[in-house]
C-alpha cells in the first residue's frame, strides 16, 4: 500500500514539471515597441508638429524668468525696478504654470488617443504570432527576461507590413 501511495505521490509531483516542459512562453517589450515602430515613430513626428510651438512658448517663458530671476538675485536694481522685475517674475512664472499644466494634460490625451491605435495593432500582431507559432502565454512584464523568448523584433517587423 505505501508503495502505491508513493509511486502516486512521485506520479503527481512529476506530472505539473512534465506540463511545464511543453509550455511555450514569449515576451514582448512594448515600451521598445512604442518607441520604435514605425507607426509609433511617425505618431511622435506628428505630435511634436502639433505641439511643437506650444513647447516653444513654454521656453520662452522659462528663460524669461531665469532673465529676471537673475536679475533679482544681483539686488543692483533701483527699488521701483525691482518690484516691477518681482511682479514680471511673477507674472510670466503664473503663466509658464498655468501654460506648462495645460500643455501637459493636452499632450497626454492626444497622446493616448494617438497610441491606442498602435497598442490595438501590436496586440494584434501579438495575438497572430502567438497562435502562428503556438505560444502558451505571452508576457509585457517581467523582472527578468531571456532573449530566447523575446518576440518584440518579431512583433516590430509584423507592424512594418
Amino acid at each position: 500500500m505505501k508503495a502505491l501511495i508513493s509511486a502516486a505521490l512521485v506520479a503527481g509531483l512529476l506530472a505539473p514539471a512534465a506540463q511545464a516542459a511543453e509550455l511555450k512562453i514569449g515576451f514582448v517589450q512594448i515600451e521598445r515597441i512604442y518607441r520604435e515602430a514605425a507607426p509609433a515613430v511617425a505618431i511622435q513626428k506628428k505630435l511634436e508638429k502639433e505641439f511643437g510651438e506650444r513647447r516653444n512658448e513654454l521656453r520662452r517663458l522659462a528663460e524669461r524668468a531665469k532673465e529676471l530671476e537673475k536679475q533679482l538675485a544681483r539686488g543692483n536694481l533701483a527699488e521701483k525696478d525691482r518690484k516691477l522685475a518681482e511682479r514680471e517674475f511673477a507674472g510670466v512664472d503664473r503663466d509658464y504654470r498655468a501654460k506648462a499644466r495645460e500643455f501637459s494634460e493636452d499632450f497626454n490625451q492626444r497622446r493616448n488617443e494617438e497610441f491606442a491605435g498602435v497598442q490595438e495593432r501590436a496586440n494584434r500582431a501579438v495575438r497572430q504570432i502567438a497562435e502562428r507559432e503556438q505560444f502558451d502565454i505571452v508576457l509585457q512584464d517581467a523582472v527578468y527576461v531571456s532573449p530566447r523568448i523575446d518576440l518584440t523584433a518579431k512583433v516590430l517587423k509584423e507592424l512594418e507590413k
